[in-house]
C-alpha cells in the first residue's frame, strides 16, 4: 500500500511539475522565474515526503502543498536578492557624471 502511495504522489508531482513548466515557459519567454522554480521542487519533494511519512495520499496533499508554499517563498526571495545586487553593482558602476 505505501508502495502504491508513493507512485501515485511521485506521478502527480511530475505531471504537475511537466504542466507547471510549459505553462511558465509559454507566458514569459525567458523560462520559468525562481518562484515557480521553487513552487514546483517544494511540491514534489514536500509530495514525497508527506506520503512517505503520513502513510496516505493525505499527508502527500499537505506535504506537497506546505512544500509548494515554501518553496515559493524561498524562490521569491533569491529573486529579490538577486535583483537587489545588481541594483547595487548599477550604482556603484554606472554613475552620473556631473
Amino acid at each position: 500500500m505505501k508502495k502504491h502511495i508513493f507512485l501515485f504522489s511521485l506521478i502527480i508531482a511530475l505531471i504537475i511539475s511537466f504542466t507547471n513548466a510549459s505553462f511558465a515557459q509559454t507566458r514569459k519567454k525567458k523560462g520559468m522565474s525562481s518562484q515557480a522554480k521553487g513552487a514546483i521542487i517544494g511540491g514534489a519533494g514536500g509530495a514525497v515526503a508527506g506520503g512517505l511519512i503520513g502513510g496516505n495520499a493525505k499527508g502527500a496533499i499537505i506535504g506537497g502543498a506546505i512544500g509548494a508554499g515554501g518553496g515559493y517563498i524561498i524562490g521569491n526571495e533569491s529573486r529579490r536578492s538577486k535583483e537587489k545586487k545588481a541594483k547595487a553593482y548599477r550604482r556603484a558602476n554606472y554613475k552620473r557624471k556631473p
